[in-house]
C-alpha cells in the first residue's frame, strides 16, 4: 500500500539506483579554441600533472596552451566524426546499450572528466531522478592515479557539495579479470582472422605515464604488464608491451611505442598487428597516435604490414564484459534483468 503523504510534503520520486560510466574526457570541436579549453582544464589537474602550480602554471599558459593547441587540434580533425569525438560517442554507445541490462529500477548514464557531459552533471540529474545509490564506473581497466583516481576524486568533490548524498560504490580496477582478458582474446583473434596477413608479432600498447608514478607506488605499471601476462597466457603465444604518448623532458615508463614501430623492422619484424587494451573506447590516442602515425613511422622503417584492431568499444564483447563486471558491483542493490 503506497503511503499517504502529509499535506504540503514534497513529492516523493520512486527510488532508483544509477550507474554513471566514465571517462577521461574531449574538447566540444576539434577547432584550436575548444581543444585550448580542453586541455587547459586536463593538465591543470594535479592528479595529471605532479608539479607544484606555482611552477607548472606559468609553463601550461605561457608555453604550452600556446603551442600544443593547433597540433593537437589538427590530430583531433583526422579523427572526428559525425557525432563528434569518437570517446564521446562511443562511450554514449556503451551507456545506450547498457539500458535495461541490470533491472527496470537502474538507469545507465556517462559523463567525461574534463568537458561535457560533466561529471557532477550527471550525479545531479541522476539525484533528480531518485538515485540513493549510484555506482560510479571509471572505465579504465589499469588503475592509475592519474585515471580512476581523478575520476572518483571528481564524483567524491560532487557529492561533498549534496545536503542528502546518495550511497556511493566505485567499480575496481579489472585488470586481471577473466571477463576482460577473455573479451580481449575474442576481439583480438576476430582482428587477426580478418587480416590478409599473419603478424609477426602483436603488440600491446598501453597509454605513458612518467616512471616517477611507479616509483611512488601506482600500480599503473604492475595492472599493465598483468595484462599482457594474462592475455598472451590466453592467446597462447607472448605479446610485446608497450607504451605510448609520452609528453614532456621526464623519463616515461618503457618501451615507447613509438620507438618499438620503428626498431621492429630491423629485427625482421615487418608485419605486425597493435592494439590498446588499456582503452575502453577507441579516442585520439588510438585512432590518429596508432592506427595512423604508429602506421606511418612503421613502414617508414620498413614494416610491410600494418594493422590496427579496434578497441572493446559498444560492440557486443564488450558490452557483455561491462554487463558482467557492473552486475558484480551491483549486487545487493539491483537484480540484473
Amino acid at each position: 500500500m503506497q503511503a499517504v503523504l502529509p499535506a504540503g510534503h514534497p513529492p516523493v520520486k520512486p527510488r532508483r539506483i544509477g550507474v554513471l560510466l566514465t571517462n577521461l574526457g574531449t574538447p566540444d570541436g576539434s577547432d584550436v579554441r575548444s581543444v585550448k579549453r580542453y586541455l587547459g582544464e586536463f593538465l591543470s589537474d594535479r592528479r595529471v600533472v605532479e608539479i607544484p602550480p606555482l611552477l607548472w602554471q606559468p609553463i601550461l599558459r605561457g608555453i604550452i596552451l600556446n603551442t600544443r593547441p593547433k597540433k593537437s587540434a589538427h590530430a583531433y580533425s583526422m579523427v572526428w566524426t559525425e557525432d563528434g569525438s569518437p570517446l564521446a560517442a562511443i562511450t554514449k554507445a556503451q551507456s545506450n546499450a547498457l539500458q535495461g541490462a541490470f533491472g527496470p529500477n537502474v538507469m545507465v548514464d556517462w559523463a567525461m572528466r574534463y568537458g561535457k557531459p560533466a561529471i557532477g552533471d550527471r550525479l545531479q540529474a541522476m539525484k533528480d531522478a531518485g538515485c540513493d545509490r549510484i555506482l560510479i564506473a571509471p572505465l579504465y581497466p589499469q588503475y592509475c592515479a592519474a585515471t580512476t583516481a581523478t575520476a572518483n576524486d571528481k564524483a567524491f568533490a560532487e557529492l561533498a557539495k549534496m545536503r542528502w548524498q546518495p550511497a556511493l560504490r566505485t567499480l575496481p580496477p579489472y585488470h586481471d579479470e577473466p571477463a576482460y582478458i577473455e573479451a580481449l582474446a575474442q576481439s583480438i583473434e576476430a582482428g587477426v582472422a580478418a587480416l590478409d596477413f599473419e603478424p609477426d608479432a602483436l603488440i600491446a600498447s598501453f597509454h605513458g605515464m612518467p616512471k616517477r608514478t611507479l616509483e611512488l607506488g601506482d600500480p599503473y605499471h604492475c595492472h599493465c604488464q598483468k595484462t599482457g601476462r594474462l592475455l598472451g597466457e590466453r592467446l597462447g603465444k607472448p605479446l610485446i608491451v608497450s607504451f605510448q604518448s609520452r609528453f614532456g623532458p621526464a623519463k616515461w615508463l618503457e618501451p615507447a611505442t613509438d620507438m618499438t614501430l620503428e626498431e621492429l623492422p630491423a629485427k625482421g619484424v615487418k608485419k605486425v598487428a597493435i592494439f590498446a587494451p588499456g582503452f575502453s573506447a577507441d579516442c585520439l590516442e588510438t585512432l590518429e597516435e596508432l592506427a595512423i602515425r604508429g602506421r606511418e613511422s612503421f613502414e617508414e622503417k620498413g614494416g610491410t604490414h600494418f594493422a590496427y584492431i579496434p578497441c572493446l568499444n559498444a560492440g557486443d564483447i564488450g558490452i557483455k564484459m561491462l554487463r558482467t563486471l557492473l552486475s558484480r558491483e551491483l549486487e545487493g542493490w539491483a537484480n540484473p534483468a
